[in-house]
């Protein structure tokens, strides 16, 4: 005799809500995206501290930062892969984007501990005009990073463009400090030279991956890449963005 057996309805229920539901894990991906951004601008932050009062305890924070930074990597990369082919396009950009932050977030804490720990090793030993230069770059990047969790959080094309204005000015610090040192024309000593160039050139390379960052919001919002507009038109980049953005929206009107 054959015996049917009842359904369980409240076990095939049970096992259809346990089901992950994509669009939710995309959420939480995002959420933790902006918070190795929260992560990566505390440790520049810190580095900014340190060097201004070289206290080689306050710098100590920054490999703790920078292995969070390292589990955040894992986890969004392994999320992403696992999710990236349950979702439709948008998700699926955002989760790309995701990825391409954390990439650059991760070498971010690379280069601030790499800095961080040559601020330890010379404590202050180096001239006052270097450590205020070099707080200055630190304290702008914390800015930068900052604004680029909010360009991303909030898509917000304003905040992303300041970031790309930021980095000119990293750039142009940096290279004051070089000719400083390796010009010379006063032939004035310069101490820890070798540190210094290193710990600018850290921050300088920091500056760029947070540019990669605010590029990566840009494209989000507009649909085009910075890069590639610059090199389609001779036209300052904000502007562009905005003609690209009012064109878009006149087209869905």
């Amino acid at each position: 005799m054959l015996l049917v057996l009842p359904v369980n309805e409240n076990r095939m229920s049970t096992a259809e809500t346990s089901t992950p539901n994509p669009r939710a894990i995309c959420a939480e991906i995002q959420e933790q995206t902006l918070e190795a951004c929260r992560v990566a601008r505390a440790a520049a932050g810190i580095v900014a501290e340190g060097i201004a009062t070289g206290v080689a305890s306050v710098l100590d924070n920054v490999r703790k930062r920078e292995k969070e930074l390292d589990n955040l990597d894992r986890i969004i990369d392994d999320r992403v892969t696992a999710v990236i082919t349950q979702v439709d396009a948008e998700h699926a950009r955002e989760l790309l984007a995701c990825l391409k932050f954390i990439i650059d977030l991760e070498r971010i804490g690379d280069l601030l501990l790499n800095c961080s720990n040559r601020a330890a090793a010379v404590g202050n030993r180096i001239e006052l005009q270097d450590i205020r230069e070099l707080t200055v770059m630190a304290s702008r990047l914390e800015k930068m990073l900052a604004d680029v969790h909010d360009a991303f959080q909030q898509r917000d094309l304003n905040r992303a463009l300041a970031v790309l204005r930021s980095d000119a000015e990293l750039d142009r610090m940096r290279n004051l400090i070089f000719l400083r040192h390796l010009e010379n024309h006063e032939g004035s000593p310069r101490q820890e030279s070798f540190h210094v160039l290193f710990m600018t050139q850290s921050l300088e390379r920091a500056g760029d991956h947070a540019k990669n960052l605010a590029e990566e919001v840009c494209h989000l919002v507009s649909g085009h890449s910075v890069r590639h507009v610059l090199r389609s038109y001779d036209r300052p980049f904000e502007q562009m963005f905005i003609d690209d953005l009012k064109r878009r929206q006149r087209e869905t009107q």
